[in-house]
């Protein structure tokens, strides 16, 4: 279990799915949802097998980026999405950071082609699955529709 202060105190990656897709997320110290919140474990699984996907495809970086963030966006702070990206999976950011019951997040990177969540281990499916987005993956969203 992530604990409020787990959640405060650390940017928590975290991932999602929308019943076909795949989506990477980083906490920044603010509130998970409670599937995510509920299992640390799980959430660790979840990270180590999708940290150990080879690369698969190219990657699009929002073109609207710089106008959310509201500054440039560098090779630094894009590095962990991109990975992400070029393994097939959407990767957003946490919008209005210090705000932790703001549930507001943005892409960062889509994946040229997506990695299909039907095609993960039946494993890893049934813990993503917990996580799901109704609807495509948007530009942004608020975390407060998740299932």
């Amino acid at each position: 279990m992530y604990t409020d202060f787990d959640q405060h105190a650390f940017d928590i990656d975290w991932y999602l799915t929308n019943g076909k897709e795949v989506a990477f997320m980083t906490s920044a110290g603010t509130c998970l949802p409670r599937s995510v919140a509920e299992s640390a474990q799980n959430n660790k699984v979840l990270q180590e097998y999708f940290e150990g996907l080879p690369y698969t495809t190219k990657f699009v970086i929002n073109p609207d980026l710089e106008n959310i963030i509201n500054s440039e966006a560098d090779e630094q702070y894009l590095s962990s999405f991109i990975n992400m990206a070029m393994k097939g999976l959407y990767a957003f950011d946490k919008t209005n950071l210090g705000l932790f019951n703001d549930p507001n997040y943005h892409l960062v990177a889509t994946p040229v082609t997506p990695l299909n969540v039907n095609l993960l281990p039946t494993e890893i499916a049934s813990i993503i699955k917990k996580t799901r987005l109704n609807g495509p993956m948007g530009l942004t969203f608020n975390i407060s529709i998740l299932k």
